[in-house]
């Protein structure tokens, strides 16, 4: 991989007035004011209704969300959201059909939102060259609305990490399984290391990480940081740096019990424990018949049942998420 992806964030002017043709993208800033990708260790864990509902409950705040189902090869947002196929969809963007990446935004029927559908039709949508992979990733980061978010495909799969990790807000899903639980510990895992190795080359410490990961086995980051620092203060500095901004947030899906909800607190805490980084638990989401009926009459649950737990619980969700930009952008106004 070249360069790392990154976001660096700007407070947008003020809002102008809003466009009748162009109902999502309402007025022109330097870039979206948040990425949030939603990832998980395995499939069938919820991802693209997670991914829905939580764009439907910002869009309903009033922030202009795009959702973009970045399931490359493997696209079913559209149906979550009870959509046809859209006209246009990242394969037009992939094969230069259309200029920008605003030119395939489909409007959803709901207010505020609209949606990017997958490559459905491109063969080689599911690993798409490096070139391609970065444009899409610049062309995300600089739409207008207040939320991206990426509905990604499952496993840990380079171009899944780096949808990841190129976000504000990386979104780990998982289900109260003991199979799930344990994809989940391996998709971070996978996504963290990926991380340290993007520093690494970026930054010209490839051999010096080598030799230092050759030389011994780390509990934790923090021990291999540790190391580093040693034999080079300025390179474990600024890994120490880097690393502290990768701060995953976690939503457990399908919760039956109290206990299940617990799991949540359980996982952040082991991530504490055993590798020495933060993660932030935003919630969790009640298993409910509701959500599998809504989405068999290809129906989103917050707009066909809203007073269903499973629907209030996604408020909950939203709040913890718009909780930790205010801390976010409070830091950027210093």
């Amino acid at each position: 991989m070249g360069d790392v992806p990154t976001l660096k964030l700007v407070r947008p002017p003020p809002a102008e007035p809003r466009s009748p043709a162009r109902p999502v993208l309402a007025r022109k800033v330097a870039r979206a004011r948040r990425v949030v990708s939603i990832g998980g260790g395995k499939g069938g864990i919820g991802k693209s209704l997670v991914s829905a509902n939580l764009g439907i409950e910002l869009a309903r705040r009033g922030k202009r969300v795009v959702l973009v189902d970045a399931d490359l090869g493997g696209a079913n947002l559209h149906t979550t959201l009870g959509l046809d196929v859209p006209k246009r969809t990242l394969s037009d963007f992939i094969e230069r059909k259309v200029a920008t990446i605003d030119d395939v935004v489909t409007p959803t029927g709901i207010q505020n939102l609209g949606l990017i559908s997958g490559a459905l039709d491109h063969l080689d949508a599911a690993n798409p060259r490096h070139a391609q992979k970065m444009r899409l990733l610049r062309h995300v980061q600089q739409m207008d609305v207040d939320y991206a978010i990426l509905d990604l495909g499952a496993g840990t799969h380079a171009n899944v990490l780096d949808f990841f990790l190129v976000s504000d807000h990386g979104v780990l899903v998982l289900v109260p399984e003991p199979t799930a639980v344990e994809n989940a510990y391996r998709f971070v895992k996978a996504a963290f290391w990926r991380r340290m190795r993007n520093i690494a080359q970026v930054y010209g410490y490839e051999g010096l990480l080598r030799s230092v990961m050759d030389g011994g086995t780390f509990r934790s980051p923090v021990e291999l940081v540790s190391t580093v620092s040693e034999r080079d203060p300025e390179a474990g500095a600024n890994l120490a740096r880097q690393l502290a901004t990768f701060r995953p947030r976690l939503v457990v899906n399908q919760a039956r019990t109290a206990q299940d909800a617990e799991i949540g607190r359980a996982v952040v805490a082991a991530w504490r424990k055993y590798f020495g980084l933060e993660m932030d638990y935003l919630g969790y989401i009640h298993y409910d018949d509701a959500m599998w009926r809504t989405l068999r009459a290809r129906k989103p649950l917050l707009v066909e049942r809203p007073d269903a737990p499973a629907a209030r619980a996604f408020a909950g969700v939203a709040d913890a998420l718009l909780a930790l930009d205010l801390v976010a952008e409070a830091g950027e106004n210093r």
